[in-house]
């Protein structure tokens, strides 16, 4: 038992013991540092050290959440007095007792899910540094005279949270995360200085890109953004990015939670084994994913971690209910919030699919802003991108908007393929539709 593990019993203990009915009780530490440069020197350097404690409660059939990072124990006597008191002044909430017992637990070892790279406790500043550089020296190589200014960072930090219920759950995990990216403005000679950026996440340091693959990247994202403007109006096939894939398939979140249903603001309400896509969408959520930087052993309501699918072939296959809403719903609990989203990979390149489409489409590759409303379905984005034509590019598109319906998109999708990307805890490889509505010119 860590000390952190040995902390979070006493508390839910003492919670107990001061009147609560029940206590769920979060023991946290970390450890993060950031290092950004900025014109061959050290904009910023932070590193930072935490520790805090998050207490649930449930007393006299009401519930409350509190958070301290005052740990010494006298300390955590006042504060849990004070919200024991607090908690009794509101109203009745008797849904948010906790899950039974048998529904917690572990879905996957701390080893199966590898979300600790051993080698980051070894990690110094003065390597921290010696990485800052090499990304920043990488980026400031590039031969290109319409470069005004860039900046790099590169951050890295590990954490261990221990989680002790009084229904008998006791657990804990750790994970590491390491981040590098840069930024990148450029002259187009006519007053416009279009930017870019190219931002990378990983649990294992040696899973980030090679600092020249991260320059690589930036600038050819910022000169495709010289001479951007509107395209016309119209229908168009659309090619979205498989790292901004994320945006589109992200408006199937808000309507697929527990609270919306419950609330009737979800336009997927009551469409559980019908048919909301086309054959090509299949979306799994995974929290087993090696090394995935969604993955976990438990959910926030500590339920079994377990891969679930949440649409196959087109069709709803399940909702994302924690234990509250699962009881206002009267339905069984699935997990209160996405852990990984995957989308199989197809089997031939965007590209591929892109030459078999014909005539003009939209590679869309980044978003500006935007709206989208989870009762309707409804949503609007502004875009940045590439006119293609015949699969090849033509010129660069911004000031442009992509629109539609949530319950519509999805049967849209044609094809998807070969490329998930892996720095995110979206692994969805660039999907291809057809018949999408572009505002322009």
């Amino acid at each position: 038992m860590s000390e952190l593990l040995d902390l979070a019993h006493q508390a839910v203990q003492q919670a107990l013991s001061l009147g609560a009915d029940e206590a769920a009780v979060t023991v946290s530490a970390g450890s993060h540092a950031t290092l950004t440069r900025r014109d061959g020197k050290v904009e910023q350097a932070t590193e930072a050290t935490t520790r805090g404690l998050s207490l649930s409660l449930f007393v006299d059939e009401r519930s409350s959440v509190h958070s301290t990072s005052d740990l010494r124990p006298e300390a955590l006597k006042v504060f849990m007095e004070r919200a024991i008191q607090a908690t009794r002044l509101l109203e009745p909430d008797p849904e948010r007792r906790q899950p039974e017992r048998e529904r917690c637990g572990r879905g996957a070892s701390e080893a199966e899910l590898a979300q600790n790279d051993p080698d980051w406790e070894r990690v110094t500043p003065e390597q921290r540094a010696a990485r800052a550089l090499a990304l920043e020296q990488a980026v400031t190589a590039i031969q290109d005279d319409r470069v005004i200014s860039s900046s790099t960072s590169y951050a890295d930090g590990s954490s261990l949270d221990a989680r002790v219920l009084s229904n008998g759950f006791a657990d804990e995990h750790e994970s590491s995360g390491f981040s590098m990216g840069a930024e990148l403005t450029l002259d187009e000679g006519n007053g416009k200085r279009p930017e870019a950026s190219a931002w990378y996440g990983a649990r294992f340091y040696r899973d980030l890109p090679d600092p020249d693959e991260v320059a690589q990247e930036v600038i050819e994202r910022a000169q495709e953004r010289i001479g951007a403007a509107p395209h016309k109006s119209g229908r168009y096939p659309m090619i979205l990015a498989n790292r901004a894939a994320g945006r589109i398939l992200g408006l199937l979140g808000a309507p697929l939670s527990g609270s919306s249903l419950y609330e009737r603001r979800s336009c997927l309400d009551g469409k559980l084994g019908e048919r909301i896509g086309s054959e090509h969408l299949t979306l799994l959520d995974d929290p087993t994913v090696p090394r995935g930087l969604g993955s976990r052993p438990f959910d926030g309501d500590a339920l079994i971690a377990t891969p679930r699918t949440i649409i196959e072939g087109g069709v709803l296959k399940s909702y994302y209910l924690g234990v509250y809403y699962a009881r206002k719903l009267e339905m069984a609990p699935t997990t209160g919030g996405r852990s990984n989203w995957v989308v199989p990979a197809g089997e031939r390149s965007w590209q591929d699919h892109a030459r078999e489409l014909g005539g003009e489409a939209i590679l869309v590759n980044g978003f500006l802003g935007g709206n989208a409303n989870p009762i309707t379905g409804d949503f609007s984005f502004g875009i940045r991108g590439v006119l293609l034509e015949d699969g090849q590019p033509v010129r660069s598109v911004a000031e442009m908007n992509v629109s539609g319906n949530l319950l519509q998109i999805f049967h849209k999708l044609v094809a998807r393929g070969d490329d998930p990307w892996p720095w995110s805890a979206n692994l969805v490889p660039t999907l291809i539709f057809d018949d999408v509505d572009f505002s322009g010119t």
